[in-house]
């Protein structure tokens, strides 16, 4: 991202029950135009649902490595 801020936030470290919670806190922080590049180890499809219910129009997801052993995507606050 060239004009905004863009956080590496490698989840694969973590405990599967504290990804979300780390996440969501990650999420809540960012400056509209900020983004957090995630990466996780599995296809983080449901966080994607419940952004979506949660926090429809607030986020884009952008998907830039989707598998086999690696999810990257990049999440902006619009």
């Amino acid at each position: 991202m060239s004009d905004n801020t863009e956080k590496l936030l490698d989840v694969r470290v973590l405990a599967p029950f504290e990804r979300h919670k780390v996440i969501f806190a990650e999420l809540g922080a960012l400056q509209a135009g900020s983004a957090i590049h995630l990466v996780n180890d599995h296809d983080p499809k449901p966080l994607y649902y419940q952004i979506q219910a949660e926090y429809a129009g607030q986020y884009s997801w952008v998907p830039t490595v989707e598998g086999p052993t690696e999810w990257h995507i990049i999440i902006t606050r619009l």
